[in-house]
């Protein structure tokens, strides 16, 4: 099976007040980051690049602390494939 090159990108914000929450961002149940939110009124751009087989991947972050914590505005930068809504991204199968 070839593995497709992809970078994704989504819009990450997060509101908090304390001590800055910690966030997770799982591609199907494979972490891929964990990192700490320590922005204040401002929201990042995070480019995920992946390298997978065609097909369904569903695209999860998770917040741990205090806070609420969205994603927006899915994209895809770089490869063959596209969202089929906020959290499921598909990679087109380029041989077929």
């Amino acid at each position: 099976m070839k593995l497709h090159n992809i970078q994704i990108q989504y819009d990450v914000h997060c509101e908090w007040s304390g001590l800055p929450p910690v966030y997770r961002l799982y591609v199907n149940d494979e972490l891929f980051t964990e990192r700490t939110y320590i922005w204040q009124d401002q929201y990042l751009e995070e480019v995920v690049p992946i390298d997978a087989v065609a097909g369904d991947y569903v695209i999860r972050y998770e917040l741990v602390g205090a806070g609420t914590l969205t994603a927006t505005n899915p994209q895809v930068n770089h490869g063959a494939a596209h969202f089929v809504d906020n959290t499921t991204l598909r990679i087109a199968n380029e041989d077929a």
